[in-house]
């Protein structure tokens, strides 16, 4: 294997994203060949032990991609120090170590991709390929014909402007309205506090698709299912990544 910078290893290896890693890195949690290293600029190759938290790693000959349906109340990490359930907890049977491409809040359902492929990850959650994200949200109150053009043009939130948003009115449940909500961002609860910037906060929230991924009614919450070699090509396409 040819000389590679040690946070490329490690997406190779499934560990996480290049950006994740390099958190990793900096937070020396890595070693190389027994010594911690904090350097970005660490080159490795395939003589060399690299180990993450103890645990050598080698890269993945076998790339994994899962859609699972996430339940409220899991969290969308590999662990948690206080002992809550994790998504990857819910996946049985699969040798590979498996990381959530991105997440979902804690109290948000829905559709959720896991893999070991580190530069899928990297790609599908980098901002500047703007994938498309779409939720089903109960909101309190009636959404009016101004807050769906609010969306369109794009909302300032506390950390600055979003980009523009698709909001569409899709049912009622009694005084509440049922809305479909698209975005192209990943922000901390973006959904939720886009909505609460329109003062129509979010009583469940529900995210039923992902780039050209939908969530379809046939994965009950928990459960998860390999994407098709076709699903994988298509997300391969919408990231700009050459299979």
């Amino acid at each position: 294997m040819e000389e590679m910078r040690l946070q490329k290893y490690l997406a190779l290896c499934g560990v996480a994203s290049r950006r994740s890693s390099e958190t990793m890195i900096a937070e020396g949690r890595v070693t190389v060949n027994g010594r911690v290293v904090t350097e970005m600029g660490t080159k490795v190759t395939g003589k060399d032990t690299v180990c993450v938290d103890g645990k050598a790693v080698k890269p993945e000959r076998n790339k994994v991609y899962i859609m699972i349906n996430k339940p409220v109340g899991v969290l969308s990490s590999t662990s948690d120090d206080r002992g809550r359930q994790c998504v990857v907890d819910l996946v049985e049977g699969v040798r590979e170590r498996l990381y959530p491409v991105g997440r979902l809040d804690y109290d948000t359902s829905g559709l959720l991709l896991l893999t070991n492929d580190g530069d899928f990850t990297r790609k599908l959650t980098h901002p500047s390929f703007e994938i498309w994200k779409t939720y089903e949200a109960l909101v309190k109150g009636e959404i009016n014909e101004g807050n769906i053009k609010r969306f369109s043009e794009g909302l300032v939130l506390d950390d600055g402007p979003t980009l523009p948003a698709l909001l569409t009115v899709i049912g009622h449940k009694g005084d509440n309205a049922i809305a479909e909500v698209r975005v192209r961002e990943g922000r901390n609860r973006q959904v939720r506090r886009m909505l609460e910037a329109i003062r129509h906060p979010v009583i469940k929230l529900k995210r039923t698709g992902f780039g050209p991924l939908e969530l379809g009614d046939d994965l009950r919450p928990g459960a998860w299912r390999y994407l098709t070699d076709a699903e994988v090509a298509m997300l391969f396409k919408a990231a700009g990544i050459s299979e």
